[in-house]
Order: C-alpha cells, then sequence, then structure tokens
C-alpha cells in the first residue's frame, strides 16, 4: 500500500503522477460544534487525533470544503501516511471508499459486509476461514474508513428499508454503508466522511469537524515550488499572479492552481511564449485552458524534437472538436441522469475511442470492479463534468435553443432542507420514493455557469469555430434574455427589512451564484441592472460560503453601484486576496464587515488606503481575522483619518500591548468612535494604561471591551481611576481578565462615583468573597449602574448567597 500511495492518477492524461509532485498541505480549519474556529491544524498526521474533539461518543471526523479545494487527494496523503506508519492511529486496517461509487449497484443488490469490505475493496490473501473478518468483528477500533464525497451518494427508495445491524445480514450497499457510518456496524471503528461545505450531518455521529480553506499564500508559495524547479521559473509565476489578484483568489482553490501551474508549464514548453491573462481571467478561461492543454497533447511530437510553435488556440480546438464534442456528450448525459460513473459501452456510444482516452479528460475508477480491472471510467473532476456538460449545450445543433436552460429550472426549485447522514438510521421515518441522487446540486449550478462564459462576448471569437454563429447569437440572446428576467424576479424576492443601518437584505446563496454568473458573461448591462436593483442600504453575505475568487463577481456588480452601501460578508473565507479584489468597491462602503475571514495585515494596508482616502466607512468589523501590531497600526490609521467612523470590532487578532497603544492613541484622537470591541488580545496592562488614557474624559466612547487581554489589578487600577473622570462610558466589559481583590477597592470608588456606567462585566476574574463585599457596599451608594456581573469568580454558591439581596450584583 505504501508504493500503490506514492503515486496518484493525475490530473494529467492516463499518467501516474508521484503523491509528492502533486500534494501539499492546505489551511485545514478545526471547528466545534457551533461551526466556530478553533484554529488550524498543524500537519495532516493529526487529523486522527484527540485535539478538538466534541463529541467523544462519535466515530466520524468530518472533513468539509469546497468542489476542488483538495478533499480526495487528503484521504490519499492519509492513506499514504498510514501506510507509513506515520499516522497517529492504531488501526492496522484500512478500508477506503469512494461514496459515487456505490451507484454502479442496481437497487435489487444484496451482499454482505464481508464482501463490501473484500470484495469491493481489497481481499486478504489466504483466509479461507475467516480469520480476518473475525477479528474485524472483534477488534473495530484497529479498523480505519475512509468515506469519499457523501454528498454524491445517492439516495432513492431505500430510505425506507431497515437498518442493519447485524454483519452475516445481507443488505443493499447504501444500507451497509450507512449502517457502517452510523455505528450500527463495527461500531468504534474510525471513520473520516468528506463532503462538499453546506452538507448537513447529524451532530450526534461526529466526532471532529474540519473545514478545509485551500491554499494561504504561503501554501501557494510551497505548491510554486513543486512545480518548478528553477527559481527563474518560480519568480516568473509569482510575479505574473501577484499582478492578477483575482487568478491569484482562484488560485487558493488547489484544483485552480494545478490547472493554472500545469497549463503556464505545458503551454509555455509548446510555444513560443505564453503568459498568464493580465486581465481578469474567469472559471471559463481556466477549464478551455486546461482543455487546451489536454487537446494539444493529441499527436503532439516531443517539444524538444521541433521548433516551438506559435500558439493558436482556435486551431487547437477545432482539431480536437470531436474528441471534445464526444466528452461533452458523456458529460451531459451523466449530468442529465445524474451518474458520473461510466461503462466502456457507454464511452462506446459516445464515439470516444482508445485514443481519445489518453488526452486526460477521463480516468479509471478500479476500486469498482471486483475482478481487479479498469471496467469503469470517471471524468477527471466534477467540475470538469459540469464545464463539459455545458459545452455540450452550446455544441448541440439539434436540440431547440432553449434546451440550454434546462439546468437553470432545475435549480430554481426548491428543495426540502434534508439533514444526511443518515435518515434510516436515526429517523425511521418514511420518505418520499422520489429519487434525489444529490442532495446539493452544485454540479448544475457549475454547469450554469460555464453556459454564461461559453456564450460570453468574449469567447465569440473561439465559439464560432465550433458552432454555426447564427445558432450561437440565438442561445446568447436567450441566455442573456433569462438572466435578466432572473435577476429582476430575485432582486424583487429577496427579504428586504428596515433596520437602525437603514434597509437590510441577508441574501440566500443562490444570490452568489447569480453575481458568479452574471460574472461570466463579462455584460456590463446585466451587472449595471443587477446593482441598481439592489435596493438595500445593508447587504448580509455572513455565513455564504465566499470564498476569495467570488469577490471579483461582486465587486463586478457592487462597482456599478451609484449610492453607498454597508457590507456584512462576516464568517466567509475571502483572505488576502478577496480583499484585494473588493477593492474598488471599499469607496462606497460605509459598513465593511469583515470578522471571521483569515485577513492578514496585508489586506488591512489595503482597508487603509481606500477607507482613508474616501472617508465614507462609519463601522468596521475586523474580529477573529491574523492581525498583529502592524495591522493595529493601520487600523489606528483609519480610527484618526475617517471622521465618521463610530464601531470597531477587532477582538480576538493577535495584537499586542504595543498595537494596543496604537488604537488606544487613536481613539483618545476620535471625536466619532463610541463602540470598540478589543476581546480576545492581549494588550495587557501596558495596553489597559493607554486604553485608561483615552477613556479619561472621552467625549463618545460608550461601550468598550477589553476582555480576554490578559489585564492585572494593576491595568484594572488604572482603568478605574481614568473612568471616574468620564461621563459617557455605559458599557464596559473587562471580562476573563487577571483581576484579583487588589482592583477591588479602585473599581469599588468607580462604581460610588455614579459616572452614569450602567453595565460592568467582571465575569471570569479571580476576586473572593472579600473583593465582592467592597463592590456590592459601592454598588448601594449607586443608582445608575443597572448590573454588575461577577459570574464566575472565586466565591462558592454559599458565599454567592450572601449577596442575594442586590439584583443587579449577578452570578448567572
Amino acid at each position: 500500500m505504501s508504493r500503490d500511495t506514492c503515486f496518484i492518477m493525475s490530473y494529467g492524461q492516463r499518467e501516474e503522477t508521484r503523491l509528492e509532485d502533486l500534494y501539499t498541505d492546505t489551511q485545514m480549519d478545526l471547528l466545534n460544534d457551533c461551526n466556530e474556529s478553533l484554529g488550524f491544524l498543524g500537519n495532516l498526521d493529526q487529523l486522527l487525533g484527540d485535539h478538538a474533539v466534541f463529541n467523544p461518543q462519535g466515530e466520524i471526523i468530518y472533513v468539509m470544503g469546497d468542489a476542488g479545494v483538495g478533499k480526495s487527494i487528503l484521504l490519499h496523503r492519509l492513506q499514504n501516511l498510514w501506510s507509513k506508519r506515520d499516522l497517529q492511529t492504531d488501526a492496522i486496517f484500512f478500508f477506503k471508499f469512494r461514496c459515487r461509487m456505490f451507484s454502479i449497484f442496481k437497487d435489487t443488490d444484496q451482499i454482505s459486509l464481508r464482501d463490501l469490505l473484500f470484495k469491493y475493496n481489497c481481499f486478504p490473501d489466504h483466509d479461507p476461514d475467516n480469520e480476518v473478518f473475525d477479528y474485524i468483528l472483534r477488534f473495530p477500533e484497529k479498523v480505519l474508513f475512509t468515506f469519499d464525497g457523501y454528498d454524491e451518494l445517492q439516495m432513492n427508495d431505500l430510505m425506507n428499508a431497515p437498518e442493519v445491524v447485524s454483519p452475516d445480514i445481507k443488505a443493499h450497499p447504501v444500507q451497509l454503508l450507512d449502517s457502517l457510518l452510523c455505528g450500527k456496524l463495527l461500531r468504534g471503528s474510525q471513520k473520516v466522511l468528506t463532503a462538499r461545505t453546506g452538507t448537513e450531518i447529524q451532530s450526534k455521529v461526529i466526532r471532529k469537524k474540519v473545514v478545509l480553506r485551500g491554499f494561504s499564500p504561503a501554501h501557494l508559495k510551497t505548491y510554486i515550488s513543486i512545480h518548478f524547479k528553477e527559481q527563474a521559473h518560480r519568480d516568473q509565476v509569482s510575479v505574473q499572479l501577484d499582478a492578477c489578484p483575482y487568478l491569484c483568489g482562484l488560485c487558493s482553490t488547489p484544483l485552480f492552481c494545478w490547472i493554472v501551474l500545469k497549463s503556464f508549464r505545458h503551454l509555455h514548453t509548446m510555444h513560443d511564449s505564453f503568459d498568464l491573462p493580465e486581465t481578469c481571467i474567469t472559471l471559463t478561461d481556466l477549464f478551455l485552458l486546461l482543455c487546451e492543454v489536454y487537446l494539444s497533447r493529441s499527436g503532439s511530437p516531443e517539444p524538444s524534437l521541433l521548433k516551438k510553435s506559435p500558439r493558436c488556440v482556435s486551431e487547437t480546438f477545432v482539431s480536437g472538436l470531436r474528441p471534445l464534442a464526444a466528452f461533452a456528450k458523456l458529460a451531459l448525459q451523466g449530468m442529465e441522469r445524474s451518474s458520473f460513473v461510466y461503462s466502456q459501452e457507454e464511452l462506446t456510444e459516445c464515439g470516444l475511442t482508445e485514443e481519445d482516452l489518453t488526452l486526460g479528460f477521463l480516468r479509471p475508477v478500479s476500486e469498482c470492479d471486483a475482478s481487479g480491472g479498469a471496467a469503469t471510467f470517471e471524468l477527471l473532476h466534477i467540475i470538469l463534468h459540469s464545464f463539459l456538460a455545458a459545452f455540450a449545450l452550446v455544441l448541440d445543433e439539434q436540440a431547440a435553443a432553449g434546451s440550454i436552460l434546462k439546468f437553470f429550472t432545475e435549480c430554481s426549485r426548491k428543495r426540502e432542507p434534508r439533514c444526511l447522514p443518515f435518515d434510516f438510521c436515526f429517523c425511521g421515518s418514511s420518505k418520499s420514493n422520489e429519487k434525489a441522487p444529490f442532495e446539493k446540486n452544485e454540479h448544475l449550478q457549475f454547469t450554469n455557469l460555464f453556459l454564461c462564459g461559453l456564450l460570453s462576448k468574449a469567447h465569440a471569437g473561439l465559439m464560432e469555430h465550433l458552432v454555426s454563429p447564427v445558432l450561437l447569437r440565438k442561445k446568447r440572446a436567450l441566455l442573456k434574455s433569462y438572466l435578466s428576467t432572473s435577476v429582476k424576479s430575485h432582486l424583487s424576492g429577496l427579504p428586504y427589512h428596515n433596520s437602525g443601518e437603514g434597509r437590510k437584505v441577508h441574501v440566500l446563496p443562490n444570490f452568489l451564484w447569480m453575481l458568479r454568473c452574471i460574472f461570466e458573461t463579462g455584460s456590463r448591462d446585466i451587472a449595471q441592472m443587477t446593482a441598481k436593483g439592489i435596493e438595500a442600504d445593508f447587504i448580509k453575505l455572513g455565513y455564504c460560503n465566499v470564498f476569495s475568487g467570488d469577490c471579483t463577481a461582486l465587486n463586478f456588480v457592487l462597482q456599478h453601484r451609484p449610492r453607498l452601501l454597508g457590507l456584512d460578508m462576516d464568517n466567509n473565507n475571502i483572505g488576502d486576496y478577496g480583499v484585494k479584489q473588493l477593492q474598488p468597491s471599499f469607496c462606497k462602503m460605509t459598513i465593511v464587515r469583515l470578522c471571521v475571514n483569515h485577513l492578514s495585515d496585508s489586506s488591512i494596508e489595503v482597508l487603509a488606503e481606500e477607507l482613508c482616502i474616501h472617508k465614507v466607512v462609519e463601522v468596521l468589523g475586523l474580529y477573529n481575522n491574523c492581525i498583529t501590531d502592524v495591522g493595529a497600526k493601520l487600523v489606528a490609521q483609519i480610527i484618526e483619518q475617517c471622521p465618521k467612523l463610530r464601531v470597531v470590532k477587532i477582538g480576538k487578532n493577535k495584537i499586542t500591548s504595543v498595537g494596543g497603544r496604537y488604537l488606544a492613541n487613536a481613539i483618545q484622537r476620535s471625536a466619532s468612535i463610541f463602540d470598540v470591541g478589543m476581546w480576545g488580545n492581549s494588550i495587557g496592562d501596558e495596553g489597559a494604561q493607554a486604553f485608561a488614557e483615552a477613556l479619561r474624559n472621552h467625549p463618545r466612547l460608550t461601550n468598550l471591551s477589553l476582555s480576554a487581554n490578559g489585564i492585572t489589578s494593576k491595568g484594572g487600577r488604572c482603568l478605574a481611576e481614568a473612568l471616574k473622570e468620564n461621563t459617557v462610558l455605559r458599557i464596559f466589559w473587562l471580562v476573563q481578565n487577571e483581576l484579583t481583590d487588589d482592583a477591588a477597592p479602585h473599581l469599588a470608588d468607580l462604581v460610588q462615583a455614579n459616572t452614569g456606567l450602567s453595565h460592568l462585566w467582571l465575569i471570569n476574574n479571580q476576586l473572593t468573597v472579600a473583593g465582592i463585599k467592597i463592590l456590592a457596599a459601592a454598588l448601594n451608594l449607586n443608582t445608575a449602574l443597572k448590573e454588575i456581573c461577577v459570574k464566575a469568580n472565586q466565591l462558592s454558591e454559599e458565599e454567592e448567597e450572601q449577596f442575594g439581596e442586590d439584583k443587579r450584583l449577578r452570578f448567572h
């Protein structure tokens, strides 16, 4: 197994590539049971460890990620580590399954658990007495399973079937699979399950959650060094990528990055000159580039044997049209029946020859054949499948022109939300017999997106060589008309509501797909219409799974908006590349919320440059990113130079006392700011002293959180003394610091001063009953305070009961 997993069927032709030449770690974000980030996993070999386990009774390590982010190759690497004993596990058996393979079974098929493990995975040598299988039944904790692509599992009327609880009972393979996953079979075994982001799974079976975030700039640099051994080539690629932020954003997705680097290397070898595009490149451009690479290989001699030729894209596609059309036809047929594994007969029916199979579009699915041969095939990747299906819709001159819209119609249907897995394991409720092959329809959404790109004016020159120009124009007009109507309908149906920040709308995921399609068309008319049709003053795109590449699509529309706008993009994955792509739109933004987006100081540099020029920002949210003191200095610059800025949230970053001083000094000079959140940094007592000076006589600041900042009684004393001269602050949080009874007299003086402070939170400090008595006595002399929260300090329940008379002193 160690030898086998050193290689992987590559994304290029039917060739094997060394795993080390294709794989590098991505950002593996550990989540808790509320989907909040716990930080990144250091190395893949720690995946099975106990760190970040939130449900010890669960057996599944759930790995989520978008298409192309590297879920499958991660499992391949996991198997390789296990085979070399470099994985933190005691498992001595490893079984890997791809959920897509279950589509080859008929509804009437019945097999045993033993057959599922051995006949369709790996068969043990010389085991006539079932000793190996019996050992597995007795010691399931010694078994490690990986299940790749659960969102691709086809569910139908088997949902009504009874669960399988005995390893001796024959059942349909999908029933066996789900019984394994929910612990009815081989309970105690270790399981790693991958699925697309957004596939909901019942938390009772999940042990740990990991979401793959793609490449960071450092990972991208490592990946470039894997593909280009010469430093000159690395520098050339890096310079070209840096010149195009959108391309860098796409390259944060490993699949897209591979296409870019592989295409660059191949086409640079084949032709006199090849540079990455300097203008905005779309996903359609990317997959056209991949097809060009594959088709240019057909019948081409080794580059070293002839002089390099000038590049002619249309000539390459025209000469390769027959196999390309055949692959596209195959993809469309699979898309229509939601089955992406093909037999040799299906390939032949579409007109594919043995020579065509060497181009690289298909690869064998060897694990699906019990005899060990490559009896079935699949396209390279689900996104390529969608691209080729879109190509087939454009090329088809027999079907009615309106047939290009078939998948738009499918995606517009409302589906009942369901939680996967494992419905028939836990629910026992009757299910509809209607076939629901994919719970998520991203493969159809990608097909629509590529259709928009292929029918765009930018690609008209190429496509007119492949299909009738008259038909092409007809299809383009139909698509543009449909998009325009759909955009108007979608915008009119958005759930607007009024709030203190103006007219607000929280958009749905389909809104993001709409923006992506508009960007692929390159139509300024549709973009302008969309921008004008967004009537809200504030758009919420939080928790919409926005990645860096989406920011160009968003900017493509927002740059046409005539009015100012607030934008909430909290809890996404846009990163530094995404911020660079949004740069032209910051001039219109009054609210900029980018919390929990893995931003570094380079993003703050972009923000400072734009916000300080236009000076319209009122709210800046940067909570839970990777901002250091360097970024804090830039945020301080924004605070000082933006006279309308009212709210700054910059908690849970990497800011020390140095950055704390920068921010405090800026706040002291600001006459507009009234709400500052610093929870979860490390400003300490030095930072607290700087904030004390900022608070003294501040004319505007009403809300301040310095929680979880390592502030001791020394810093608490400075803050309390300063606040006695402040009559504006109303809410002050010092939660989760290191305040002891030494700070109590100073805090009591503040309380007794009756400055107007209404909420004082001292939760989770080190106050004892003696310190609380001092605060309680002072509270009797205060008429403004509504509460002092002292929960989780160093008091017993009996000691807390002493203070029951004043309900403003809260312990719970």
